[in-house]
């Protein structure tokens, strides 16, 4: 088969995108092909920017053209991730029912990501609005718990010849964990790709409906699974929760700087500074600063993004976590008003961004 530009292209639209399920010849994913001597050269568009994703996606090319050029074909490819804004309309259908998608994320674990997540979901719910919560911390679920829902499993449902996942629901939260499908004493121990495709499943696979909110809480870190994951959902939002101490702040930064990328470029809405001062029971107008103070309140000022709020070190936060209802929902409390407040201060940088 001679090595011309038509048939380059016919040989490669016999490769699959796997999250299209369609060749990547007719998704235009293949561009600027040419083809000189021994020489053949294209740009590749790939919808993930995860580095085991653009890898396979650049061996399936290559050993597609060798197949049936002949392995001493040289093959230069300049692999680019594809800009949302830039996708053709059917590239773009996950969760076509959702308002919005936040992103709740955080540069190191146990900094109350999962709570603040947990909590914002059932305070927007509190309001009236319909709200989904996807908790995409594979290697340590926790919605289950905070919820109260740790018995529940999930059913399923046949729509149009496709079966769907139902979502468990619970202070008018609808709710989708790895935690539901693994037992709560088991290790979760999973490579890369195989988490991304358990988290690809619970946006695609399952049945949603109509939302207003579909809150995500992100595993913490800045790792693979992430760029996979804010590449593909069409995310409106991000918040970002730290503590007020300098390590976490390192790390809060680099999570802001993550949506900041190009190839992923998602506002951040806020920083939320969890576990901001203590205040003991018996002296009820004393602030103990034991992670220092105003750390992620500053650090929002540094980066140019909105600060959220605060919420206090306070005993019944955890008991509200561990008990499965959510510190927001107690009414007459300073952890819950400290929650709403954030809620308020959240809904009003998301009109800005959208106004």
């Amino acid at each position: 088969m001679e090595v011309s530009v038509e048939n380059i292209l016919k040989v490669l639209s016999n490769v699959m995108e796997p999250e299209l399920k369609k060749d990547i010849v007719s998704e235009n994913l293949v561009r600027e092909v040419s083809s000189e001597d021994n020489l053949v050269s294209f740009e590749l568009y790939v919808l993930s920017p995860a580095m085991h994703s653009r890898k396979r996606m650049e061996d399936a090319c290559r050993f597609a053209l060798e197949r049936n050029f002949g392995k001493e074909l040289e093959v230069n490819i300049s692999t680019k991730v594809l800009r949302k804004e830039d996708r053709a309309p059917e590239q773009r259908k996950i969760l076509p029912g959702v308002k919005h998608i936040i992103a709740v994320a955080s540069g190191k674990g146990g900094v109350g990501k999962s709570t603040v997540s947990a909590n914002l979901a059932a305070g927007l719910a509190q309001q009236g609005y319909s709200v989904g919560l996807i908790d995409a911390d594979i290697y340590g679920p926790s919605m289950p718990i905070m919820f109260d829902v740790a018995d529940e499993k999930p059913k399923t449902k046949e729509i149009d010849g496709k079966t769907y996942i139902l979502p468990v629901e619970n202070y008018g939260v609808k709710i989708l964990s790895i935690g539901f499908f693994a037992d709560t004493s088991q290790a979760i121990v999973w490579r890369g790709p195989m988490a991304s495709k358990a988290l690809n499943q619970m946006f695609s696979d399952a049945y949603w409906g109509p939302l207003d909110y579909m809150i995500v809480d992100l595993p913490p870190g800045t790792g693979d699974i992430h760029l996979s994951l804010v590449q593909v959902v069409p995310l409106t939002g991000a918040v970002v929760v730290s503590t007020p101490q300098d390590i976490a702040l390192a790390d809060a930064k680099k999570a802001v700087g993550m949506f900041n990328l190009d190839v992923i470029n998602v506002p951040v809405l806020g920083i939320v500074e969890n576990m901001a001062y203590f205040t003991p029971g018996e002296l009820p107008h004393r602030k103990y600063y034991i992670f220092g103070r105003e750390g992620a309140k500053q650090l929002a000022s540094d980066l140019k993004v909105p600060f959220l709020g605060e919420v206090p070190i306070v005993q019944s936060i955890r008991e509200s976590g561990d008990a499965g209802r959510p510190a927001v929902l107690q009414e007459e409390t300073a952890s819950g008003e400290a929650f709403r407040q954030i809620i308020r201060t959240f809904e009003s940088e998301l009109q800005a961004k959208k106004d």
